[in-house]
This record gives C-alpha cells, sequence and structure tokens, in this order.
C-alpha cells in the first residue's frame, strides 16, 4: 500500500488530490475485503496468488508477466502526472463520477471471477496438486477470461475517475499484451488441461461478448 501510494502522489506532486485518495480507498478496500473472503472461503486460492512464481510457470509468461505489470505501473504514474499535477488532459467531473461507477463493476466482475475460479493462478500453470480443471460456470460462461474481462473494465473506469484521457490511452498497450497473453494460455490449456477444448467450442469469445 505504501508504495502504490508513493506511485500515486508522488508523480502528482500533492496530497490533496481528491480523486487520487476516492480510488486509493476504492481499490484497497476492495484489495482487502477480497482477502479476507479468501481467506475465510478459499485459502488454497488466497495461497495460490500470493505464491511469488514457481518452477512449472510457462516460459513465455515469465517474461510477458512482469511485462504487463510494469506497463500498468507506468500507467498509474502517467496518469498521477497528468490528472494530479500538469492537468494535461482534463475529464469533465460527470465522468468522473461516471468512471467512480465503472470502477465498482469491475470490482464485481472480479469478485465473480474469483468466487467461481478455485483456480485462479496469477502465473500460466497446469496446477495438478490442486486437481485443475475446467471452470465454466458463472462469467466463465459468457467470457473465457472473466478477470481480463475486469481489468479491461477497471483501467477505464480508473482512467476515468481520476480524470485522465490520456491514460485511457495509455491503458490500452498493457491490455493489448494481456489479449496477447490470453491468447498463448488458451494455447497452454488446450494442451494440458483436460476438456478445455470443448470448453473453447462452447464459449466463444474471450473478453467481450459478440466482439473478441
Amino acid at each position: 500500500m505504501v508504495v502504490f501510494a508513493l506511485a500515486l502522489f508522488l508523480p502528482a506532486g500533492t496530497l490533496t488530490w481528491l480523486t487520487g485518495w476516492i480510488f486509493f480507498m476504492l481499490f484497497f478496500g476492495f484489495v482487502l475485503a477480497v482477502t479476507v473472503w479468501l481467506f475465510k472461503h478459499n485459502p488454497a486460492l488466497l495461497r495460490e496468488r500470493m505464491r511469488m512464481g514457481t518452477l512449472d510457470q510457462q516460459g513465455w509468461d515469465k517474461l510477458l508477466f512482469p511485462l504487463v505489470n510494469a506497463l500498468f505501473f507506468a500507467w498509474l504514474l502517467l496518469m498521477s502526472f497528468d490528472a494530479g499535477r500538469f492537468h494535461w488532459s482534463p475529464v469533465p467531473i460527470w465522468l468522473q463520477v461516471g468512471g467512480g461507477i465503472v470502477l465498482v463493476c469491475s470490482f464485481l466482475l472480479f469478485f465473480l471471477t474469483f468466487r467461481e475460479n478455485a483456480y485462479l493462478s496469477p502465473v500460466v500453470r497446469i496446477q495438478q496438486e490442486r486437481g485443475h480443471a475446467v471452470i465454466s460456470t458463472g462469467p466463465y460462461h459468457y467470457v473465457r477470461h472473466p478477470m481480463y474481462a475486469a481489468i479491461l473494465i477497471f483501467v477505464v473506469g480508473t482512467s476515468l475517475l481520476l480524470g485522465s484521457w490520456y491514460g485511457l490511452l495509455f491503458g490500452m498497450a498493457p491490455m493489448i499484451l494481456l489479449a496477447r497473453r490470453a491468447i498463448l494460455e488458451e494455447r497452454t490449456l488446450r494442451e494440458h488441461l483436460h476438456g478445455y477444448t470443448d470448453y473453447i467450442a462452447h464459449v466463444q469469445y474471450r473478453l467481450i461478448p459478440y466482439v473478441w
């Protein structure tokens, strides 16, 4: 939280950035709530998500995953400079309010994904020791990667809430990498996870229903 706060408010050059504080409290309030929920209802998934990497993580993911994280960090810094300090691309207040609503909607989709998928590892690997199986219920009934769909909604909501059109534009860079990761992840799952090929045949869309 301290590192996140420094990345948010140091580039902004002020601690009186209201929307920055709203985002900070909403984000970490949600992180805390999900962590407590996982601790109570699915501690195995909580342990999985707290692992810092495994030997069976796909080789390409060992390169792609840190790059995606670095781009998201750069995205946060850019929005802090833009909306907090220089006001390069101001967003109307009503759209910032709408962004906050979109952000909360992304939290809902995140939670539904966590609730449905007990194998939601942050890295791409086949969790044989945990009995890895195909999930096709909840949001997985509509898209194959609801976590990535939630991240897309999160990017839009955060950019609008903080008040940065540049953030909305630059936020598409890590999303493009996530889209590529989704394709590579599916290749791994088709090869190594029983039933995933049949799942793809029934659920046609990766992130956005009727689009892609």
